[in-house]
C-alpha cells in the first residue's frame, strides 16, 4: 500500500544576512519547503511507498519542487504544476532578538481543487497525512482538503494530522484554526502536535492539562513532542513519554516533519491494524521516530537532513 500527503509545496527564501530585515537583507538562500512536502521526502528517503498531492506554479520554482520530490522517490502524479498561478513563496529573516520578519506570498498550493483529488485513487492507499500550514486558509485548498478526509474516512483509511500552527499566518485566524483542528483532531487515527499546539488547540493552562483533555476527547493516538526531552505519547487512556537521542543540534528545520514521517513509514509496514498495536509496539515506533527527527537537526536544511535519512537509523 501506499501513504498520500496533501498540502502545500511551497519555496522558502531564507534570508542569510543576519539580523536584517527583509527589506534590508540581500542575500536569500533557496529551499524546497512546505511541511507535507518535507513528510512525503523523509518517507521517500525511508524507502517508503509515498506520493504527494500538492499545486505548484508552472515555473522554474515548481519544477524545481517536482524533481526534488522525484529525487526522493515520491510519487508526483498529483503534484499539478498550474500555468495560470506563480508557486507559493515564504520569505522569512531572523532578527537578533529572536523574531522573525516573515512574508508569506500565496500562490499555486491554495488553487489545489476537490476535482483533482477527485482524480486520486484512495483504494490503493492505507495512510493518508493532512499536515498542511496552508490548508485551514481560504481557497479551493480549503475544500480539497475536508473533502479527501471524508473520503478517507468513509473507506476506512488511516488518518494522520499534524495541525502546523504557524503564527505569522494564523495571528488573526486563531479560533478558525482552532475549531478546525478539532475536526481533524475528532477523526484522526494518529496525530503529531508540539507542546505549543497541544496548548493552543485545547486551550489548558499547561501540558497535563493539555494530554489529558486530547485524552479525554480524541479517539486516535497522539503524540506531543518536547524537543530534546521526546515525545509524549497519549494512547488507550494514558500518556508516557518515550525519551530521545542525545545530538548536536545544527538546524531543528523539518525535525518534526521527519518525525512524522518516521511514524508513518513505519505504520505503513505493519501487518497488525493500528487500532491492535499496542504500547510496546508504539514505544519502538515512536523511539525511531525521534531518532529520525534528531539526525535531522544534524545537518543544515531539512532536504539536505533527508538525503541521510534511511531506515537502517531504527537498527
Amino acid at each position: 500500500m501506499s501513504v498520500l500527503c496533501i498540502g502545500e509545496a511551497l519555496i522558502d527564501m531564507i534570508c542569510t544576512d543576519k539580523g536584517q530585515s527583509l527589506s534590508e537583507g540581500q542575500h536569500f538562500l533557496k529551499k524546497p519547503g512546505g511541511a507535507p512536502t518535507n513528510v512525503a521526502a523523509a518517507i521517500g528517503a525511508l524507502g517508503g511507498n509515498i506520493c504527494l498531492s500538492a499545486k505548484v506554479g508552472d515555473d522554474p520554482f515548481g519544477r524545481q519542487l517536482k524533481q526534488v520530490m522525484e529525487d526522493f522517490h515520491v510519487n508526483t502524479t498529483h503534484l499539478h504544476l498550474d500555468p495560470t498561478y506563480f508557486t507559493t513563496f515564504a520569505f522569512v529573516s531572523l532578527m537578533l532578538d529572536g523574531e522573525r520578519d516573515f512574508v508569506f506570498n500565496r500562490g499555486a498550493d491554495a488553487q489545489l481543487t476537490k476535482a483533482e483529488i477527485e482524480q486520486i485513487n484512495v483504494d490503493d492507499l492505507s495512510i493518508l497525512h493532512f499536515g498542511s500550514a496552508t490548508a485551514f486558509l481560504d481557497g479551493p485548498l480549503n475544500e480539497a482538503y475536508y473533502h479527501l478526509k471524508d473520503k478517507a474516512k468513509a473507506q476506512g483509511k488511516i488518518i494522520s494530522f499534524d495541525p502546523n500552527y504557524r503564527h505569522l499566518l494564523f495571528g488573526n485566524l486563531q479560533e478558525s484554526f482552532i475549531r478546525q483542528s478539532w475536526i481533524f483532531l475528532n477523526e484522526a487515527d494518529f496525530i503529531k502536535l508540539s507542546d505549543e499546539e497541544a496548548i493552543l488547540i485545547t486551550g489548558e493552562a499547561d501540558l497535563d492539562a493539555a494530554a489529558q483533555k486530547l485524552l479525554d476527547t480524541c479517539q486516535g493516538v497522539f503524540t506531543i513532542t518536547l524537543g530534546k526531552e521526546g515525545t509524549l505519547l497519549g494512547l488507550q487512556g494514558k500518556t508516557y513519554v518515550i525519551p530521545s537521542i542525545p545530538i548536536q543540534p545544527v538546524d531543528t528545520t523539518g525535525a518534526g516533519d521527519a518525525f512524522v514521517g518516521a511514524v508513518l513509514y513505519q505504520l505503513d509496514q505493519q501487518n497488525t491494524p493500528i487500532a491492535h498495536l499496542g504500547f510496546p509496539a508504539w514505544e519502538k515506533i515512536i523511539q525511531n521516530a525521534n531518532k529520525a527527527g534528531a539526525r535531522t537537526c544534524e545537518y543544515l536544511g531539512a532536504m539536505e537532513a533527508f538525503k541521510h535519512l534511511t531506515n537502517r537509523i531504527f537498527s
